[in-house]
């Protein structure tokens, strides 16, 4: 692998660690050291000072990490032109998806994708919808799939829908809720998730039931109810593969409507007419055709 002098300073300012630096671009310490030497004698100022606890940007030495950081992303946006003129599925497919449906969902979509398109190299990350609506504005997503309601000013294209779920390995109906002295476990969302979840409970129970605790992850949230420690409400996705032994609850309104999530994919027009993305698209398709 050729570490350009850019990459090297990217890799830099995103870590300020030299051991880390290093590991991260296959390279020894000292060689990295003589590199940076060499890169800060090129621009004749200090871009980083060395410190006891790791590397420090210099004002200088940010803007020259600015630029590198632009140099890089239009090299990378070249070379996407370039490939989709020749028509060629190859490159990076860039994927900014929410937990719940990286972790359930998107695995079964890309092993299809995968088996289809073996010289795509894909890169996921996850996070909450402001993650993701942030990584498709930076460019560093092609594409981002969200949950519930999202304001998406560009294309938006639905997926699927799930039905919300009371999961619980005693309570066997909605109407033992509010008897019951099971602990509810809720999860944090920096979505309308939990709002719909309350909003339903007013509507239907008049009071919300005894809230136990609240897990950092929804993944922590769904174990704890499996193995018992009380109930949640649940997305459908989430209970792929779910054990016999849990009470699966719909959560029906008043009007008889079964409470429900959307799941959508987001992205400007520009990067789904790549050919990469393209092609994801059309096995997110194929997959949703077969399955919902």
């Amino acid at each position: 692998m050729i570490v350009t002098e850019y990459e090297l300073l990217v890799c830099l300012a995103a870590e300020l660690n030299m051991r880390k630096s290093a590991e991260k671009l296959f390279l020894s310490q000292p060689a990295l050291s003589q590199r940076l030497q060499t890169i800060e004698s090129r621009w004749e100022t200090k871009i980083f000072l060395r410190t006891q606890k790791g590397l420090l940007l210099t004002p200088e030495g940010e803007a020259i990490v600015q630029h590198a950081e632009r140099v890089i992303e239009r090299e990378r946006q070249i070379q996407e032109r370039l490939e989709a003129q020749d028509g060629i599925v190859r490159g990076t497919l860039k994927i900014a998806c929410a937990s719940i449906v990286a972790q359930m969902w998107l695995p079964r979509v890309l092993k299809q994708f995968i088996e289809a398109y073996p010289d795509v190299h894909i890169s996921v990350v996850t996070g909450w919808s402001s993650e993701i609506h942030q990584a498709l504005v930076d460019g560093s997503a092609h594409v981002g799939i969200v949950r519930g309601n999202v304001a998406w000013k560009s294309i938006q294209k639905p997926l699927f829908q799930d039905k919300l779920f009371l999961v619980d390995k005693e309570i066997t109906s909605l109407d033992d809720v509010l008897k019951s002295e099971r602990p509810f476990i809720q999860f944090q969302s920096d979505s309308n998730y939990y709002q719909v979840i309350q909003d339903y409970w007013q509507r239907n129970f008049g009071k919300m039931p005894r809230q136990a605790m609240v897990m950092d992850q929804i993944e922590t949230c769904r174990q704890m109810a499996f193995n018992g420690i009380g109930f949640a409400i649940l997305p459908e996705v989430t209970l792929i593969g779910a054990s016999e032994d849990i009470n699966k609850i719909p959560l029906v309104d008043k009007s008889g409507e079964i409470l429900s999530r959307d799941t959508s994919l987001i992205g400007y027009e520009q990067s789904l007419e790549l050919p990469q993305v393209k092609a994801f698209l059309e096995i997110v398709d194929k997959y949703l055709e077969t399955h919902y």
